[in-house]
């Protein structure tokens, strides 16, 4: 962790962090935001593949949310990465991200990481590319699910980032 970091502590989620996981996707504006329930089960069944960071008082400030895919058991896909306004351009995506994926890694044996980002989001395509060069991983990128696999109104399509492979 940066100096910029050193008053925050990465761990994992547990269930109660759910509703402050939620209300921090809710204020990104950039996420599609999930139910306040899936936050929740995401903190129960997820923790172990997800990470949170925490200010001084044990407050959620940032998350990313991942899975272990079931087709590709060396492979995190990484679901949701978001930050407290409060919190951002202090690296903190980024520590959340490496820390988790080094974490994973050890106990998975992660090569790959995945993620879907849409057309436009800088922010998204910043975190991950920065996150392959400080790997020295590849990264592929093609449209996973197109605009029209969307069934409740418009979306952009979602672009899927394959990052590997990882050295650990």
């Amino acid at each position: 962790m940066t100096a910029a970091q050193a008053d925050l502590h990465i761990d994992r989620p547990q269930v109660a962090d759910g509703a402050a996981l939620w209300r921090i996707a809710k204020d990104s504006k950039a996420l599609d935001l999930n139910s306040s329930y899936s936050y929740l089960l995401w903190c129960r069944d997820f923790a172990a593949t997800s990470a949170v960071a925490r200010d001084g008082r044990g407050e959620p400030v940032g998350f990313v949310t991942a899975y272990v895919r079931p087709d590709r058991p060396r492979t995190l896909l990484v679901w949701q990465v978001a930050v407290d306004e409060a919190y951002r351009g202090r690296g903190l995506a980024g520590a959340l991200l490496d820390g988790l994926v080094a974490r994973t890694g050890a106990a998975h044996r992660i090569t790959a990481v995945e993620t879907t980002i849409t057309p436009g989001n800088t922010g998204s395509e910043r975190l991950f590319t920065s996150f392959a060069e400080r790997h020295g991983a590849l990264v592929e990128r093609e449209v996973l699910f197109d605009e029209g696999l969307f069934p409740d109104g418009p979306h952009d399509p979602e672009v899927l980032y394959r990052i590997g492979p990882l050295s650990l």
